[in-house]
């Protein structure tokens, strides 16, 4: 056997069993069990938001402003209970948007609702006039004006819910058994609080979000750092609870483009996908080793190699596998064989000259180097144009296939060089399979 063959060899089929470990069902790693799926395979929905920069404050960035968005939505997703959500932030020549994917996510309508609610709150006194009666509106119903009061420094200021801590939560009243949102304010907060409780005594008290009156509770004691907030549904409340923790939007945001996903439907693709890898896999191993005989069996070993090693990044990174991912992995698998047949062919040629085994195999990845190089040089920087392509347009699409085929790529020229090299090399030090005829080269 070469001399340095076999501490290759011993590190190639440690790195198989490794990853071979890691793919296998129920090795997690890093607390992954599974590999994660995009919408396309597991359902949910895909969700684009306008940002409306135009109605943000003055003295903040467009750049702070559409971060904030996005690190706010984050953290309403995440409450909301949903696995491996997207969110990110896309600026291109039409504006700027925030995606967001919610995987497996069943009730579409309460999420859109979570998400793309400002979820400005505040709290409104009753407008009444000289004899103490409601004033109301044009259309009968009752006017409200932001309820304020002098800060800790002295100044006024409305009470509203940039002075709430992020611990809201959902209780039951002992009584009714009825859902409410229990919220504390901050020191500044309190103060303010205490003040308009103080001069409302027996009224009530507007609780507004966005605009829209939720509650009117009636004032019965001064209060000066704890409420709640009532006349919700439970499922209104812990999306409230979870808005009022999140922080309300700098900005609003207006729903571009909605895509829903069934779970049926994506199982049924992750299932033709898979069969139809299966296939091509069966129809390349049958062709390599019926025209290349042990050389293309080599390389089939190579290639079983090459997909664990695949699965195996895809599972730790973790890769979001889609349907376009998966055809791109299926394009990597074609261009790790494409490699090999240059590599059979040339030591075809190279035993047809009279060459030894040894010298034909040398001499055959030597001659095929440079072909090998360039085809993978040339897919990746068409991989890196793509993922710039798609992260400028906002198509996830087209980064979940140049993704998966960037690092199908990278890894094939570690498969179709090392790997298929330290197994020939090592038949030739077995002393097996020496006869040109094994590597279909016919006899002259």
């Amino acid at each position: 056997m070469k001399r340095g063959n076999t501490p290759l060899l011993i590190f190639i089929l440690v790195l198989f069993g490794f990853c071979l470990w890691v793919i296998l069902p129920g090795n997690g790693i890093f607390g992954r069990n599974e590999f994660t799926l995009g919408l396309d395979l597991k359902g949910g929905s895909h969700l684009v938001y306008s940002i409306d920069l135009s109605k943000k404050d003055p003295a903040q960035s467009d750049a702070d402003v559409i971060t904030g968005v996005k690190q706010k939505i984050e953290r309403r997703v995440n409450a909301y209970g949903v696995t491996e959500p997207i969110v990110q932030s896309i600026n291109n020549e039409r504006g700027s948007f925030v995606l967001v994917q919610l995987p497996g996510v069943k009730d579409i309508d309460q999420a859109l609702k979570l998400i793309g609610q400002t979820a400005e709150l505040d709290f409104r006194e009753r407008v009444v006039d000289a004899s103490g009666n409601p004033v109301l509106d044009k259309n009968g119903n009752q006017e409200w004006v932001i309820a304020k009061a002098k800060g800790s420094d002295g100044q006024e200021r409305e009470l509203a819910g940039k002075y709430l801590k992020p611990n809201a939560q959902v209780v039951l009243t002992p009584q009714t058994n009825e859902p409410e949102v229990a919220f504390e304010w901050n020191s500044e907060g309190a103060v303010l609080f205490e003040q308009i409780t103080q001069r409302n005594l027996q009224k009530p008290l507007g609780i507004f979000l966005d605009n829209q009156l939720i509650s009117a509770p009636t004032v019965q004691s001064v209060i000066k750092d704890k409420g709640v907030i009532t006349g919700l549904s439970l499922d209104e409340a812990g999306t409230l609870a979870i808005q009022l923790n999140s922080g309300s939007l700098d900005v609003p945001l207006t729903l571009v483009e909605r895509r829903d996903i069934g779970a049926t439907l994506g199982e049924d693709s992750l299932k033709k996908s898979l069969e139809a890898g299966i296939i091509g896999s069966a129809m390349v191993i049958i062709f390599m080793i019926a025209y290349y005989r042990f050389s293309g069996l080599m390389a089939c070993l190579a290639l079983v190699v090459y997909v664990v090693l695949n699965l195996a990044v895809f599972k730790l990174i973790p890769v979001v596998l889609t349907l376009p991912g998966i055809a791109g992995f299926l394009v990597s698998v074609g261009m790790g064989v494409d490699g090999n047949v240059l590599v059979a062919e040339r030591l075809k040629e190279e035993l047809r000259r009279g060459r030894t085994l040894g010298a034909a195999i040398e001499e055959g990845f030597r001659q095929s180097w440079s072909a090998i190089f360039d085809a993978n040089v040339t897919v990746v920087i068409a991989c890196v144009v793509l993922l710039w392509l798609g992260n400028t347009f906002g198509n996830f699409l087209v980064i979940g296939f140049a993704v998966t085929l960037l690092i199908g790529t990278l890894l094939s020229m570690f498969t179709q060089v090392v790997v298929t090299r330290t197994f020939l090399r090592t038949i030739v030090g077995l002393g097996m399979a020496k006869s040109p005829g094994a590597y279909g080269v016919a006899k002259q």
